[in-house]
């Protein structure tokens, strides 16, 4: 019944890149889609997603250097110049600090000048947060109507002119009654905030906290640095063990394939498992795009009637009956209540609700696990991992040996088959 409507049904493809490559082009995850990761992939996405920042930050940089090297900077020529103060006598004009009695001394010096430092501090902080309060006003109450918006630019820009002008008249003028609780508000922290630089200016002529603080971070990001340097490392040995043991087995299968005898099958000829390296780059091909938004379920079973079924990625290897592991288009609701009745290192894989491709649902000895696995180019892997699988059957017969992640350990140990009297997959068949 499926065969005869797969051969007549017009093939159409879904998928021209891989998932991770459109999220890394994107850089952006819709949150459906994270919801079916688990920690470890969402954590191997994180790690891609940065170091393709830091690659287009590298060629900005680049492009940023070449421009200013050819930009000429003209060379400034100082004008500064020295007049001295003359005295009556037309003689340059001496103050000896201390001899007049009206003179001040050295410590109240100090303090008007730390006071006038933090003035012009406070003043200028004051200034930044009245523009800072000034764009978050335009920002709150913009694009509710074009109207009430061209009005309150125009109300800001009167507001904005009154306050200058009240400003060079000496305050001389009040705002409106609209700005008077935020100008009371900004005038409070330049005060508390002219007290607390004085304060500071203060405390330096004795000790100096900042420079130990600036150590202490200094220490901490460069800890930092190498413990994530110490996982990439252990990610890189890990993926070239699990690459260099997937060739093994290839090759292992190509010669058992040559002492049997083959049988005939519909199935195409499948492709051989390639390796991808996270130093590769990335090919970007803007003209084909792959959606990644939700489908519904016709869609779906659409997508597996005319793209998947002529795989046979349901079947065994033998292709003489379904797997008892595959499973239809079910929740992961659903799937951890079938798992739930199994022992730890039961397994399964169904259909995603929500974009053209398959869940990896597993149990562990605590928790259950869901691994997202991409279908692109009639190709299956697990998000963010490097090997590539011809099948569902030879993913899930790797993973039978191999963890599912260096760190959990999971291998697929018992498949997880139907509940008694049902098939939650014949919707696809029919």
């Amino acid at each position: 019944c499926f065969g005869h409507n797969a051969g007549n049904a017009p093939r159409k493809r879904y998928r021209t890149i891989t998932m991770l490559q459109q999220i890394l082009n994107d850089m952006f995850i819709e949150p459906g889609l994270l919801a079916e990761l688990n920690e470890e992939q969402k954590q191997v996405l994180f790690f891609k997603m940065r170091e393709e920042q830091v690659r287009r930050w590298k060629e900005r940089e680049a492009q940023l250097e070449k421009e200013e090297a050819k930009k000429v900077k003209p060379k400034k020529v100082s004008k500064k110049t020295v007049s001295w103060l003359k005295a009556s006598d037309s003689d340059v004009w001496v103050w000896v600090m201390g001899e007049h009695p009206d003179d001040k001394s050295y410590d109240d010096i100090c303090d008007e000048i730390m006071a006038e430092r933090a003035a012009l501090q406070a003043q200028k902080e004051a200034e930044e947060l009245r523009a800072k309060k000034e764009a978050e006003l335009e920002r709150r109450f913009s694009g509710l109507y074009m109207e009430q918006e061209e009005a309150a630019r125009k109300e800001e820009a009167r507001k904005a002119a009154a306050l200058e002008q009240s400003r060079q008249e000496e305050l001389k003028k009040r705002e409106e009654e609209e700005r008077k609780k935020a100008e009371e508000e900004v005038k409070r922290l330049k005060e508390e905030r002219e007290l607390q630089i004085y304060m500071d200016l203060k405390q330096v002529q004795y000790q100096d906290k900042e420079e130990k603080a600036w150590q202490d971070s200094l220490r901490r990001s460069k800890a930092a640095d190498q413990r994530r340097r110490s996982l990439a490392k252990q990610t890189r040995e890990d993926h070239r063990r699990r690459s260099v043991k997937a060739l093994e087995r290839g090759k292992v299968m190509a010669m058992m394939k040559a002492f049997v005898p083959s049988k005939s099958s519909s199935a195409p000829k499948p492709k051989p498992r390639t390796l991808t390296l996270a130093s590769e780059p990335i090919n970007q091909r803007p003209s084909m795009r792959r959606s990644l938004s939700s489908s519904s379920r016709e869609e779906i079973i659409r997508w597996f009637r005319e793209d998947q079924l002529s795989l046979k990625v349901c079947f065994q290897q033998d292709h003489s009956r379904i797997a008892p592991w595959f499973h239809g288009i079910i929740s992961r609701e659903d799937a951890e209540d079938l798992l739930s009745k199994s022992s730890p290192g039961s397994f399964l894989v169904r259909i995603s609700e929500k974009i053209f491709g398959y869940v990896l649902s597993y149990r562990s000895q605590k928790e259950f696990k869901h691994f997202l696995i991409d279908a692109a180019d009639s190709c299956y892997m697990l998000l963010g991992d490097q090997i590539k699988f011809t099948s569902l059957q030879e993913l899930v017969e790797y993973h039978q040996e191999e963890p599912i992640t260096p760190s959990g350990g999971e291998r697929l140990l018992h498949p997880c088959g139907q509940k008694p009297g049902t098939l939650d997959y014949a919707d696809l068949f029919i």
